[in-house]
């Protein structure tokens, strides 16, 4: 039976604070992509699950959210997976800049975390 969803925190190349609510037995850890100014592109891993095997059966929907209150983002991803074949998922979202703009960032959420030894 899957477990209850757990809340951990980590910041992105710019210094943004994101907190993240995930599954504790299917995440393994949520990288984050920007364009930095120079206009070269980089990844960051934003959180990993402290965890390095699962305790119980992840359950039937795969399901993160990442907030980010100085980006004003929220956003939840809840995909079903009867079969737990889902081990990747990207989103990309759109943030407003200081400068008035909007910029697009990418976040890769990995999971199938291992099974207990």
């Amino acid at each position: 039976m899957a477990r209850h969803n757990r809340e951990g925190t980590g910041a992105d190349q710019r210094g943004f604070e994101y907190r993240v609510g995930y599954q504790p037995d299917w995440l393994r850890l949520v990288k984050v992509t920007r364009i930095l100014e120079s206009g070269r592109q980089s990844t960051k891993t934003l959180y990993r699950n402290p965890q390095r095997s699962r305790e119980a059966e992840p359950g039937d929907r795969v399901r993160t959210r990442i907030e980010s209150a100085d980006q004003g983002l929220d956003v939840e991803v809840s995909v079903y997976d009867p079969s737990s074949r889902i081990t990747r998922l990207r989103v990309a979202c759109t943030v407003d800049t200081s400068e008035g703009g909007a910029e697009e960032i990418e976040f890769m959420i990995e999971g199938a975390l291992a099974a207990p030894r």
